[in-house]
């Protein structure tokens, strides 16, 4: 009689400890390093509560939001990423893939470019342009290009393959609509509209952190439950509805996940491009592909990465930085391409 070994189950605990030390590395390095040059001693002054007004501002107004803002969009990314790779069984899956990165940019460059006008008629200047409810505009446009792209898919009966070539070609339009009218009537905000399709964390307050809040809570609240029915999203939709799976109810609610949680961190600081496509490649990478162990390392690696992804282009452009959107573009080409020649 022949005894078959025991299938062998990878680990979470070892890359999650890892990833943990070196979060609170760059965590650590990203509030006491930056532009402004403040001694260790005042930081470590002001996050026990002292220190002078002007460290405190500098500290808590400034590079704690942007920090909490930092992480929030990150596991936003990452999770969307990966709940859009399983329901569509596509690995190049992600939220600029599946147009809603980009119609939250036609919904922000819509925005800015005629706000100015109804605010300040026959004025150019940004003051009276209410920058507050960006995220809230760029969230409207992502979740609407999602409801595009939902409601086409199953009005023509489509495929996991055709539902992500529908949100290539409903990303690729509304990223024109977006660039034709920054060409032809953005020039007077180019600046600002650079800034924020670049994907940038420049600014940002806390007012960002607090309205990506809810939506992560509500997100991750909602994916023990979604459990099983993402598990059985990966197969094909015979085989998921022989387990007594309500597939279109389903897709639509994990659908409607990943579009929620997406579209409002693109609405918070733009389209961080790659994030949520390498992220949950890297985390099956280290785990193995079981839903369980995969999740939680997916939103580590989120939070890891885009903090890290912050701090290096503040690093290396000191005054002039970098947004992080580029950053994550300079290193998630080669890591992608890497990991897809491990991946079988």
């Amino acid at each position: 009689m022949t005894v078959s070994a025991p299938v062998h189950r990878p680990s979470l605990f070892g890359p999650l400890l890892a990833l943990l030390a070196m979060m609170v590395l760059v965590l650590v390095a990203a509030v006491f390093l930056g532009v402004a040059d403040i001694p260790p001693g005042d930081v470590a002054a002001v996050l026990t509560g002292h220190g002078s007004d002007e460290a405190r501002s500098i500290i808590l107004d400034i590079r704690l939001p942007r920090i909490v803002t930092g992480i929030l969009a990150g596991i936003h990314f990452a999770v969307a990423g990966l709940l859009l790779q399983t329901i569509t069984r596509n690995p190049l899956a992600d939220p600029s893939i599946m147009g809603i990165s980009q119609g939250a940019t036609l919904a922000v460059t819509v925005f800015l470019v005629f706000t100015v006008y109804i605010s300040e008629p026959g004025s150019n200047t940004l003051a009276a342009l209410p920058l507050a409810w960006l995220p809230a505009i760029g969230t409207l446009g992502g979740m609407a290009a999602g409801g595009l792209i939902y409601v086409l898919a199953f009005r023509l009966d489509l495929g996991p393959l055709r539902i992500t070539l529908c949100g290539i070609a409903i990303g690729a339009v509304l990223h024109a609509a977006a660039i034709g009218l920054i060409a032809g009537w953005g020039s007077a905000r180019i600046e600002i509209l650079l800034e924020w399709l670049s994907g940038s964390l420049y600014a940002r307050s806390w007012t960002h952190a607090l309205f990506l809040v809810p939506f992560t809570i509500a997100g991750l609240a909602a994916l023990p439950a979604l459990r099983r029915s993402i598990d059985l999203l990966r197969f094909d939709p015979t085989v998921a509805r022989s387990f007594g799976l309500s597939y279109r109810k389903q897709f639509s609610i994990v659908l409607l996940l990943s579009c929620a949680l997406a579209a409002s961190a693109v609405g918070a600081v733009g389209p961080i491009i790659f994030v949520g496509l390498v992220v949950p490649h890297l985390a099956r990478f280290l785990v193995g592909r079981h839903f369980a162990l995969v999740l939680p390392l997916t939103i580590a690696l989120g939070a890891f990465i885009v903090t890290l992804g912050d701090l290096l282009g503040r690093l290396l452009g000191q005054a002039e930085e970098i947004p992080i959107g580029v950053i994550t573009a300079l290193f998630g080409v080669p890591v992608l391409i890497a990991l897809l020649r491990k991946i079988p």
